[in-house]
């Protein structure tokens, strides 16, 4: 399981196409562009949100999960109370909940306990995951 803290996305898109087995005149058929131009896209740690989101249309591949995924095991904690007045909402953005843990998340957190990279204490402090939620993916997904 490699890890979702730094992410290099167009070697992760050259990844997908490989495993899909993508012809590379299809992408450049997709895309409009040069093999030389899609060469550069895959040595790019990022890319722009429009064209990622052409690759996943290509791929059938969510990549913009591996970043929500980021943001869920590496994003601070929210401030309690801060920018909320009772119950009146600033922003007009969509909300999302924060804690949508993927099969992948839960392998990556159990693997860090069997491995012996974190304790339990620390990945309830890290990652801000319930202690409860901890111990039912332990009790479920046990090897």
């Amino acid at each position: 399981m490699e890890s979702f803290k730094i992410i290099h996305i167009g070697s992760l898109i050259k990844q997908c196409v490989e495993e899909k087995k993508i012809g590379i005149s299809r992408i450049s058929n997709f895309f409009k562009c040069s093999i030389k131009e899609i060469d550069q896209m895959y040595l790019s740690e990022s890319l722009d949100s429009n064209i990622l989101l052409q690759w996943c249309k290509l791929t059938d591949y969510d990549f913009f999960r591996i970043y929500s995924q980021h943001l869920i095991l590496f994003s601070p904690p929210a401030s309690l109370g801060k920018n909320k007045i009772s119950n009146i909402k600033i922003s007009n953005l969509p909300e999302f909940k924060k804690s949508l843990y993927t099969q992948g998340i839960i392998n990556f957190i159990l693997e860090l306990i069997e491995s012996g990279t974190k304790t339990r204490k620390q990945i309830i402090e890290d990652y801000r995951i319930p202690k409860t939620t901890l111990y039912t993916w332990m009790k479920k997904y046990k090897k």
